[in-house]
């Protein structure tokens, strides 16, 4: 972890601590929050199998002669809303003249 993480982190928890109070376990609201955090962690796995298998995809394509950074750029776009994909472009050709590229 980053040790602007842990300052993050540091602050975050002195600023609860001050603040919260103690919240006895076996309580509903304990057993809720456990819940809640498993479910974070569970997902927060799934993640990382989600990473792999993307990487993984990425890998293949290269393996075909793409390239996966063309690819992820293509990717980016396709997420976007087509008018604020048509302005992005729109300001790269225009920045790109600026600059005599185009």
């Amino acid at each position: 972890m980053s040790d602007e993480f842990d300052n993050e982190l540091d602050q975050i928890m002195a600023d609860t601590t001050a603040k919260a109070e103690p919240m006895p376990s076996g309580t509903p609201a304990a057993a809720a929050l456990i819940q809640f955090i498993e479910r974070v962690e569970r997902l927060e796995e799934e993640k990382a199998g989600l990473m792999e298998d993307i990487r993984s995809v990425y890998g293949e394509a290269k393996g075909a002669g793409f390239d996966p950074k063309i690819m992820r750029a293509i990717v980016r776009l396709r997420k976007m809303e087509p008018s604020d994909r048509q302005e992005q472009e729109a300001l790269i050709e225009t920045y790109k003249a600026a600059v005599g590229m185009g």
